[in-house]
């Protein structure tokens, strides 16, 4: 994109568990001045916030610049001649995965993921499941094979985490990272068992 434009980031937020990774990364998105975001959820992704966490969908919806209806697909994200710096799909259900691979674009989520693979724009997944079954496997290799970036929630152990939020800031780190926003959401290894 140009130097003149903010950095525009699609957020899709589906309905595996693991909700409170897309709250995280939305916050951390929130707080840098020249980010705007654009955001979708699942029916049931509006289920597990519910579920898992303890803030309200319009709480969630206030954290983003823009919000879509996920069957929305007349959005703006819909299309190609919307100008992104990438989407992120936070947490990604095994059904979205699968509609992705296949090229179906049947909702919002679905529909924008196809527009990142066919205008050869970021795109990043960050798959819920476990354990993955061969199916799983070959469609997220297929994805990744399409240059999909494959993030999946992974704890790490150095950094001597000693609450929930420090295995998140970690995740959201690498999303950061893979979006090339500079940021500091989590220690990172330096070498010799010394994090920073």
């Amino acid at each position: 994109m140009e130097a003149d434009f903010m950095q525009r980031i699609i957020v899709g937020v589906t309905g595996a568990s693991g909700t409170i990774y897309a709250i995280d990364l939305l916050k951390k998105l929130a707080a840098i001045p020249d980010v705007e975001t654009h955001l979708v959820l699942s029916q049931w992704a509006k289920q597990n916030l519910a579920l898992e966490t303890t803030l309200t969908l319009t709480q969630v919806k206030k954290l983003a610049t823009v919000t879509y209806h996920n069957n929305d697909l007349g959005a703006a994200i819909a299309s190609g001649s919307f100008l992104n710096d990438g989407m992120v799909i936070v947490p990604a259900s095994m059904k979205t995965v699968a509609g992705i691979a296949s090229g179906y674009g049947d909702n919002l989520i679905s529909r924008a993921a196809d527009v990142a693979l066919k205008e050869q724009r970021k795109l990043i997944i960050v798959p819920r499941e476990t354990p993955l079954s061969v199916l799983h496997l070959e469609n997220l290799t297929k994805l990744a094979r399409l240059g999909v970036q494959i993030i999946p929630p992974i704890p790490s152990f150095y950094d001597h985490p000693t609450e929930i939020q420090d295995l998140v800031n970690h995740q959201t780190m690498k999303l950061l990272d893979a979006l090339a926003i500079a940021n500091h959401a989590a220690p990172r290894w330096q070498g010799n068992g010394v994090t920073q």
